[in-house]
């Protein structure tokens, strides 16, 4: 069987997903899962229960926040880094102007796009 290899990090309390990779503030490893893996099979994997994740990152791309988790049919592909950051979590400094978004997630957030709002000063 093919297998993909997944570079996987976890912020907060959800480092301790991390099992022998687990710091006190964030675990980083790495994952080999099956090819044609998708984002549940990698929580699985993790045994993160979706609801304990906050805002998730694929590849810098935001796929996921605490209410909205588009993102479990996502695809995992070979050499995807994923963030997962607990729901009291503060938005990551880096992000402060916006992230760009998965499609699952630009799909999501255009179906409900009256309860998210982009304000700017212009």
């Amino acid at each position: 069987m093919k297998t993909i290899t997944v570079e996987i990090w976890l912020y907060g309390p959800l480092a301790h997903y991390g099992g022998e990779a687990a710091g006190k503030s964030h675990a980083s490893l790495y994952l080999e899962l099956p090819a044609g893996s998708l984002m549940r099979d990698l929580l699985e994997r993790l045994t993160l229960p979706t609801e304990e994740r906050g805002i998730t990152f694929i590849n810098g791309n935001l796929s996921a926040m605490p209410g909205l988790q588009p993102d479990l049919d996502h695809p995992i592909q070979d050499g995807d880094r994923v963030a997962f950051f607990h729901l009291k979590s503060m938005w990551p400094c880096h992000y402060r102007d916006g992230a760009a978004l998965a499609p699952g997630m630009a799909r999501a957030m255009a179906k409900e796009k009256k309860l998210f709002h982009h304000h700017s000063n212009s």
